[in-house]
């Protein structure tokens, strides 16, 4: 069977590159088509992968400013020859689920969610400090896209969703069921320490929309030990706002994540994300999540078992949460046992099992003649 993968975009490490990571584990060898790739910025490893890219990888400014070819993205996806191949998986959060196949190969879309620059433009320009450029360029495309994207949809044979959220906007936007395969977290990484130490941990990109502004303003109020790791644009920002119980770590190396985490009161998590791996992380160490009650957070957070969840984004809520929450309650195992419910073998057990129900599905509609 030739098989290929469809990556969006490779200039820049997030939870899609997590997935993509595991789908070249399940089919090593395999090309991987994309529309831009930045090889000097992605892990050295990724240079023995066959990547191959579209016409705008040799646009100028593509690999760092690649929103303002967000027109182009349409075309360059439709580009691509895939009629040799009998099975496609596309790990789609922009445009690649519009690739064109032919009518015997079979396309199966691992959505991390509907095009947001397309359905959620405002939200998205907001959080993402979009250049004056871009907001000029894109707007008056924004109707093309949105109908370009709706027809895309109809060109993937099977949708999974990354979480009831993602599931939620397939129906309403795409109008097209999907089935839920959750991302996969490497549990196995972390371990439960036996010190727990005085301080709070929120670990991510400092962008915006993680509302880490709140997050900083509670804790100013609240007095507590409060540390961030990671870098973004929003770091000067944020420090700027933050008093002397906030420690801003910056970018924490993978080895020392584990502990980092074991050791926390607790992990705060303030932002809404389509599914959020770092709270899984969290109760893998051992350690529970306080939330905001929207997005991935409520596949991904057990109130009471494993964290807490509050029910809107607002300073007042997550001072309450803080002071109302008793992380010493939480069971361990507990917490271990529903993050290994997400790891990265059960990731790989049910998508073989669904791409495998599903190629079988056609086969058989095939030797029945029956074509859809």
């Amino acid at each position: 069977m030739k098989i290929a993968l469809v990556h969006d975009w490779l200039n820049q490490i997030g939870g899609a590159e997590d997935v993509l990571e595991t789908l070249v584990e399940m089919y090593p060898s395999v090309p991987i088509y994309t529309s831009l790739y930045w090889r000097e910025k992605m892990p050295a490893h990724w240079r023995e992968w066959d990547i191959r890219t579209s016409f705008i990888n040799r646009l100028p400014f593509a690999q760092k400013r690649q929103q303002i070819y967000f027109p182009l993205y349409p075309f360059a996806f439709e580009r691509f020859d895939f009629r040799d191949y009998d099975l496609i998986i596309s790990n789609k959060s922009g445009f690649d689920h519009g690739i064109i196949t032919g009518p015997e190969t079979m396309h199966i879309c691992y959505c991390l969610t509907p095009t947001r620059y397309v359905w959620r433009y405002p939200q998205y320009a907001e959080q993402e400090q979009l250049g004056w450029l871009t907001r000029r360029v894109l707007p008056p495309f924004l109707t093309f896209l949105r109908q370009w994207d709706r027809l895309a949809a109809d060109r993937v044979d099977h949708f999974i969703a990354i979480s009831q959220e993602v599931r939620r906007r397939i129906a309403k936007i795409y109008r097209r069921d999907s089935t839920i395969i959750y991302p996969p977290v490497d549990t196995s990484r972390f371990q439960p320490s036996s010190q727990v130490e005085d301080y709070y941990l929120m670990v991510g990109r400092l962008v915006p929309y993680r509302r880490l502004d709140l997050l900083i303003e509670a804790f100013n109020k609240l007095g507590k030990p409060l540390y961030i790791a990671g870098n973004g644009r929003d770091r000067a920002r944020l420090e700027a706002m933050a008093n002397s119980n906030i420690k801003f770590l910056g970018y924490v190396p993978d080895e020392d994540l584990p502990d980092l985490l074991a050791r926390c009161r607790a992990f705060m998590f303030p932002g809404e994300e389509d599914f959020g791996i770092a709270p899984l992380q969290a109760n893998a160490a051992g350690r529970p999540v306080i939330a905001y009650a929207g997005g991935g957070a409520f596949d991904t957070v057990l109130p009471g078992k494993t964290g807490c969840l509050f029910a809107e984004q607002s300073v007042p809520a997550i001072i309450d949460a803080v002071e109302q929450f008793d992380p010493g309650a939480m069971n361990v195992g507990c917490m271990r046992g529903h993050a290994e419910r997400f790891d990265t073998a059960v990731f790989k057990q049910k998508l073989t099992h669904f791409v495998e129900e599903k190629l079988e599905q056609a086969g058989q509609n095939r030797s029945r003649g029956v074509y859809a």
